[in-house]
């Protein structure tokens, strides 16, 4: 009689997960992929859905498309609620339970809003297509408000946007949302122009991108302000609500907000009751298995991991990347029977971020890139990292469109209308 398949299930189709699964490609196993969404999420060219630079369709693909020629593998479309580690099953919402024999966690990150969760109404973060979306739409329908008031303090706020934390999320908003307002506003408005536009980037250092070294930091610096970006640094936010942002002994007065100041773990450390992080990342063993269970292995932005010399792995695509390969390699050795220990080993690829449409920098470590050339390499090496050969060629034409013309072709707005009650009014979007 054939034993059965051992049982790997994969909570996630993050970069973490769909990279365990994949590697996991042609094994005698039986893989569980469950997600809460159908999509697996570029998240790194999130920000160019949220200002219409690209569709939600060319940096998301369904999950079951990307593997279906994966015959070992199921996908699962359910929302996990917890981890029965006793009985080895995790639970999903509808209260049924999926059975694993290996349990991968690779549920990745959310908002962190410092003990100010009731910031969240009004400063929505960047980590799904529907924040995108939704961002997209308030910049959008800001635009068009802004069209129609004519009292000029209240017309001010709707084309004040506010930018808090100046990481590679915040400077790469930044400087999409001015091009984005000057693409949207010239000649297409006829009582606000560019020059109304104003874009805020609120940071509580002393200086942007604190992961690049100083001088990469500093030109990203010059770079935003000369785009037209107004940088406050050093300035801890201290309250945020429908009208407007206070922070140091300042109060700027707009009605769009973003987020990109921080972010917490998932609730996987409650689900498998174990010991975390200040961020709620799971603390793991050297082999990214969960501390006496060895069947559980926690990757990405779920766990909490640190180099050799003691520095926290980043919270990057590549990381997840690597740790979910690393998971599969885990598993692999098992099978064959080999239990010699099998430490994760990061290899720190660089930190990349984008200013403006013909500007990036680029830190590798030795070798620092800026300007024009850092863009150009940007751009390519996003546009490798894409999962489908389509989008790659779609990413390409748009970008190539957006720099020679500066115009942005994802900028409709359906199924509603801004009223004068609501400006700022939840509507659907296509393009």
């Amino acid at each position: 009689m054939t034993s059965p398949k051992p049982r790997i299930v994969i909570i996630g189709g993050g970069f973490g997960g769909l990279a365990a699964a994949q590697k996991l490609a042609g094994a005698n196993v039986a893989v569980t992929l469950i997600d809460r969404r159908n999509h697996h999420l570029f998240q790194p060219l999130l920000y160019q859905v949220a200002t219409a630079a690209l569709s939600p369709s060319e940096v998301a693909w369904p999950i079951r498309h990307i593997l279906r020629k994966q015959d070992n593998v199921q996908v699962l479309m359910a929302t996990v609620v917890g981890v029965d580690i006793n009985q080895r099953a995790v639970i999903l919402e509808d209260g049924s339970h999926v059975p694993y024999d290996t349990l991968v966690v690779a549920t990745g990150a959310q908002h962190a809003y410092f003990d100010k969760d009731e910031w969240e109404q009004f400063a929505p973060g960047l980590k799904t297509l529907e924040d995108a979306t939704s961002i997209r739409r308030r910049l959008l329908l800001a635009f068009e408000a802004a069209e129609r008031e004519t009292n000029a303090e209240a017309r001010r706020a709707l084309l004040t946007f506010a930018i808090i934390g100046a990481g590679p999320t915040g400077v790469e908003m930044a400087g999409a949302v001015v091009e984005l307002g000057r693409a949207s506003l010239k000649d297409q408005f006829r009582n606000i122009t560019p020059a109304d536009l104003r874009v805020v980037l609120i940071e509580g250092a002393d200086r942007v991108l604190l992961n690049f070294s100083p001088d990469l930091s500093a030109y990203t610096l010059k770079s935003l302000r000369d785009l037209g970006v107004e940088v406050e640094l050093g300035q801890m936010v201290k309250a945020i609500d429908a009208d407007g942002v206070s922070f140091g002994d300042k109060r700027l007065l707009t009605k769009t907000i973003i987020w990109a100041a921080g972010v917490a773990a998932s609730p996987a450390a409650k689900w498998l009751d174990a010991e975390a992080d200040k961020a709620g990342r799971v603390k793991v063993n050297a082999d990214l298995t969960l501390p006496g269970h060895p069947e559980i292995i926690v990757v990405g932005d779920t766990a909490s991991i640190s180099t050799p010399e003691g520095k926290p792995v980043p919270g990057v695509a590549p990381a997840a990347k690597q740790a979910g390969a690393h998971a599969a390699q885990l598993i692999l050795a098992r099978l064959r029977g080999d239990a010699s220990p099998l430490p994760f080993r990061y290899a720190h690829a660089g930190d990349l971020a984008t200013i403006g449409k013909r500007s990036a920098v680029i830190d590798f470590g030795t070798t620092k890139l800026k300007g024009w050339i850092a863009w150009w390499v940007w751009g390519i090496a996003h546009i490798y990292f894409l999962v489908d050969f389509k989008n790659r060629i779609f990413v390409a034409m748009s970008w190539l469109w957006i720099y020679l013309t500066g115009q942005r072709s994802s900028r409709l707005i359906t199924h509603g209308m801004a009223t004068e009650k609501a400006p700022l009014e939840e509507v659907d979007e296509a393009g």
